[in-house]
């Protein structure tokens, strides 16, 4: 299985805005193939601090994330929202087996 967490910082006033486009994002992440859990997590003690949870049952699979129309309009309409660039960290998923 192969997993991403990425960390994003938003600008204050973004905060909604980028709920709901990440929304979208994740609604249509969901129907992929290979998909196995798109989550996506706020901060508790910053709004403006998420961690986007994404786990695909390949490699190829989530390369071909990065492909779709969803996560093109998703990566433009908040690219001019963040505080600081976002942050994707690969991990390999070892339980549950992929």
């Amino acid at each position: 299985m192969q997993v991403t967490l990425v960390h994003v910082q938003v600008k204050p006033e973004c905060v909604e805005g980028f709920i709901a486009a990440t929304r979208a994002n994740h609604e249509a992440s969901l129907r992929e193939a290979g998909n196995r859990r798109f989550d996506v997590l706020q901060s508790a003690d910053d709004p403006t601090r998420f961690v986007l949870y994404e786990a695909y049952s390949s490699a190829e699979n989530a390369a071909a994330h990065k492909l779709t129309a969803h996560y093109a309009a998703w990566r433009d309409t908040v690219a001019p929202m963040m505080a600081a660039p976002r942050q994707g960290v690969p991990y390999r998923g070892l339980f549950p087996a992929g």
